[in-house]
């Protein structure tokens, strides 16, 4: 039997950073991950001649050295910058909407100065709104990293004397925020382009949510490593073991073992024991209660809060490799949002059904890296999200035409929406459905954006809600896009960062008592 003190299980974005964060303090750390590589979602793949991105568009709040956002400083801290190769890009997004009565194509830039002006000019009558809602954000951005500092436990008083206007709109939906700042429609509709990042429509979406991740993609734009995002995860593996720290692949956690309340260690599919009263896990807690615990040691308040939420999209890309270049094919832009309506609630309804989802957010790497394919070729990734789990409703029979429908449908409206033509030069294809993620990562129904971002359970409810948490499994805490920072890449980063110090504090707490 082995013992060590923190056992972490998946080596995805936020496993891999909490047991660097374990290690730095000197613990012992052990990795379990039952793919054969890490990473997770974070990786790529090759078919023929392209190599794919299987799911980073691009991470917001990176900067550069002299104008570093928070992700640099926590990638600085842990000591893998500068293994990575990275490329920014100066573009937000491409909006289109394929809505023939309220169509919709504007470009929109990175640099908070310049994105009030491209706003400005397509909707002259926001210059107002925009500013105040840049400035708002600002203050959300320094109110989180006051949180950040106190590792969680922020003093109200603080709170409402340094930030009021955070704590104001602290309870409240994105919709509901923009119609106090008297935002035109047209404005709320560009400012909106961001949401399918996140999975909730902007009825129901956190304001603070959404406001401070679209200042930190416009703050310090966007980096994207060279080597796709399998670079990142390779570079945080290689710290592990630089820092004395054991990663175990093709090892699959069956069982966590408890004794009581108390957690005892885990047990994999071969049988080996792991010893340890630390765990974190970058999975799931529906994965973690419904398939590692036992059912009588499994806390009810953690059960209750496991059913109360709601899964997030479920995920659905089409990788295309395409044998002529972007410039000959009249593919301008970095990363394409594609919509049906410009309202959101409207979108997500429709990404309830498959037969009546085109939402896209589509990326061609080529226009921010242009050597990441062969001369004279271009890769476009196409994602959607299924906002439910109608995938349950395909029989394994009509499977691969149904999800050949959902690709050629994605194909259509891109072509229709960019007035481009890809089709006669598709050279390879590769389809994902829900029921591949699910295989893939082990994830309930597909989902990739983790528990869906509400006001009412957002991320500021979650953050407050870190230590109460973890307080009814002592010894058991979570990292990754099911915990407290949310889904995304950024989010799981941070998300393993504070959960990696949280243990670190619970492991020192040990040995005063």
């Amino acid at each position: 039997m082995k013992n060590v003190d923190v056992v972490v299980i998946g080596a995805g974005n936020g496993g891999l950073v909490s047991a660097i964060r374990v290690l730095q303090q000197g613990y012992s750390c052990l990795v379990l991950e039952k793919h054969n590589i890490p990473g997770g979602f974070a990786t790529s793949f090759k078919r023929g001649r392209f190599e794919f991105e299987a799911s980073l568009h691009e991470l917001n709040d990176f900067g550069t050295a002299d104008n570093a956002g928070d992700l640099r400083v926590l990638f600085d801290e842990l000591g893998v910058t500068d293994k990575i190769d990275w490329v920014q890009s100066n573009e937000a997004y491409r909006l289109l909407t394929l809505d023939e009565k309220e169509p919709m194509d504007v470009a929109m830039p990175l640099g908070v100065n310049e994105y009030i002006d491209a706003m400005v000019k397509a909707c002259p009558e926001s210059k107002t709104s925009i500013e105040k809602f840049m400035n708002l954000a600002d203050e959300i951005m320094r109110a989180q990293a006051y949180s950040n500092s106190v590792n969680g436990n922020t003093d109200s008083k603080y709170m409402v004397e340094h930030f009021p206007n955070f704590v104001r709109c602290g309870s409240y939906s994105v919709n509901e925020v923009l119609e106090v700042l008297k935002m035109p429609k047209k404005a709320k509709d560009i400012l909106s382009a961001y949401w399918c990042y996140l999975g909730a429509d902007l009825d129901t979406m956190s304001f603070i949510h959404y406001a401070s991740m679209v200042y930190r993609y416009l703050k310090r734009k966007v980096s994207i490593p060279v080597n796709r995002s399998h670079e990142i995860s390779l570079a945080l593996a290689e710290r592990i073991m630089e820092l004395g720290g054991e990663i175990w692949y093709n090892s699959e956690v069956t069982e966590i073992v408890m004794r009581g309340k108390t957690v005892q260690g885990v047990r994999l599919a071969d049988g080996t024991t792991i010893s340890t009263h630390h765990i974190i896990a970058n999975c799931a807690p529906h994965v973690v209660f419904g398939k590692m615990m036992k059912a009588r040691y499994v806390p009810k308040y953690q059960l209750q809060l496991a059913n109360a939420r709601k899964f997030a999209g479920r995920g659905f890309t089409v990788f295309l490799g395409l044998n002529k270049s972007a410039e000959e094919l009249g593919i301008t832009h970095h990363n394409y949002f594609i919509y049906d309506t410009n309202d959101t609630v409207k979108q997500y309804e429709l990404m309830e059904r498959i037969v009546t989802n085109h939402a896209q957010a589509t990326v061609c790497l080529n226009n921010a890296l242009p050597s990441c394919s062969p001369k004279g070729t271009c890769m476009l990734y196409m994602t959607t999200l299924f906002t439910s789990n109608d995938w349950k409703n395909v029989t394994k029979t009509d499977y691969v035409k149904v999800k050949e429908m959902v690709a050629s449908n994605l194909i259509d409206a891109f072509e229709k929406a960019t007035h481009t033509s890809i089709r006669p030069y598709i050279e390879q294809i590769e389809i994902a459905t829900p029921l591949t993620y699910a295989r893939y990562c082990g994830h309930p129904e597909g989902v990739i954006y983790g528990y869906e971002s509400q006001y009412y359970d957002g991320l500021m409810p979650r953050l407050l809600m870190m230590q109460d948490d973890a307080s009814t499994c002592p010894g058991l805490r979570f990292a990754g896009g099911y915990s407290m920072r949310l889904s995304g890449y950024s989010s799981a980063y941070h998300s393993g960062d504070i959960v990696g110090r949280q243990t670190v504090g619970d492991l020192k707490k040990e040995v005063q008592a």
